[in-house]
């Protein structure tokens, strides 16, 4: 078969039936059939505490077990103990930052950027507060490609670790995490990579990357509200402990995760790889596991930049719009998360123009404010974000700019 079969797709993701088009889907993601399944599988079969010596709750130790294993095989762990699981990227980056400080000095320096999401630079900067050094890589004025050799210059035999999106939830531009990943260990220090806006449309491969922690938000990639931390079994070990003061210093991961994480949520997100699978299985790929993935996100990657492409090319075609990134639609240098301005008007006003359609896009920083302040955007709502995924549609895409071409001549009316 070629090209990916959307009657297929959209037929494992309920919600699509109901009239509206998700084009935010940056901000959260469908779920897919798979997942719901196996939540109810969970709560219905085994929704005890951890720990006891019963049946039952061997079952769900074994299940959420299962859970943590199908989050490796996502991300491509060495091992189901790199996985650490907890409720958003928000929270697990702030874990990390409170345990790996345990292991620094006052002086020590840490490298953020100023194109990351909050979630991966605010807990960072809050250590500043107990004597740790931030230092900020910004991009190029003009410039949505970050400049390695600007990097380098901030690297001292003082940094301990460097925070790097793999993907701009404003951009949509994608990081090249192996060469700055070879560039942090040359220096002796530590990478950890916010993949949030990169997971949901490309196989994410942690040790290829050479990512020491790599983080996501399940909900964004077809999952529950639910998030997930790689991180090098060797670092989790030598990392400080956040949970009870009882848990010993090699109990990992679970010394990174105070309270548990959501059992149901752990376990439903094997319906991702569920989902991946008949994916992969419906377009002649007979595989299973990390192969599906893999098969899987080519299908997606594929299609994406076909929508990306529809959109860009109408974007670069009007003169009163700014596209805030990339206008190129290749797959290898984007994901079809898409940000404009056009030339007099606030985002604002264009994103509320188009919610009575029934599509669904944003306005606004997206928590990148940093970016959008530097950007000079703050005083006109940000910017205007269309973000794709595969289960979204070329006719989806069609319908937004006829009505983006409508609002253009009611403007041009006035």
């Amino acid at each position: 078969m070629t090209g990916l079969d959307l009657e297929f797709v959209r037929g494992n993701f309920p919600a699509l039936g109901r009239g509206q088009v998700f084009l935010d889907n940056a901000g959260g993601s469908q779920v897919a059939r798979q997942t719901a399944d196996r939540l109810a599988e969970y709560l219905f079969t085994a929704n005890v505490q951890l720990g006891a010596s019963y049946a039952a709750s061997a079952q769900a130790g074994a299940m959420v077990q299962r859970g943590r294993e199908a989050l490796a095989t996502l991300l491509n762990a060495a091992r189901p103990e790199e996985v650490v699981m907890g409720a958003t990227s928000t929270q697990l980056f702030d874990q990390l930052a409170r345990a790996l400080v345990q292991t620094w000095a006052p002086g020590d320096e840490v490298i953020v950027t100023n194109f990351d999401h909050e979630a991966h630079i605010g807990p960072w900067r809050k250590l500043e507060a107990q004597g740790i050094v931030i230092r900020e890589w910004r991009l190029p004025a003009g410039s949505h490609d970050p400049d390695l050799e600007d990097l380098q210059a901030l690297l001292s035999e003082r940094t301990r670790l460097v925070a790097v999106t793999h993907a701009s939830n404003i951009f949509g531009t994608i990081m090249p995490i192996r060469r700055i990943a070879d560039r942090v260990h040359a220096a002796g220090a530590l990478l950890s990579v916010d993949g949030v806006a990169f997971a949901p449309h490309r196989a994410v491969d942690v040790q290829a990357l050479g990512a020491d922690f790599y983080g996501f938000s399940v909900y964004k990639t077809y999952g529950p509200h639910f998030a997930a931390l790689y991180g090098r079994y060797a670092q989790l070990l030598a990392a400080g402990n956040i949970n009870h003061s009882f848990f010993p210093g090699d109990n990992v991961p679970q010394k990174m995760e105070p309270g548990n994480a959501s059992y149901e949520l752990a376990y439903s997100c094997i319906g991702i790889v569920d989902y991946l699978e008949a994916l992969a299985r419906a377009h002649g790929a007979n595989v299973a596991g990390r192969e599906a993935v893999e098969a899987a996100f080519r299908l997606i990657s594929a299609h994406e930049e076909t929508l990306a492409r529809r959109l860009l090319d109408y974007l670069s075609a009007r003169p009163d719009v700014t596209i805030i990134g990339s206008p190129s639609a290749d797959a290898a240098l984007r994901v079809p998360t898409i940000s404009f301005t056009i030339e007099g008007t606030s985002s604002r006003e264009v994103v509320e123009a188009v919610d009575p359609t029934g599509i669904g896009i944003r306005f606004g920083d997206f928590y990148s404010r940093r970016l959008i302040e530097d950007l000079g955007l703050a005083d006109r709502d940000g910017v205007i974000r269309v973000s794709a995924v595969h289960y979204n549609t070329v006719g989806e895409i069609d319908r937004l700019i006829a009505r983006l071409e409508e609002i253009r001549s009611m403007e041009a009316a006035q």
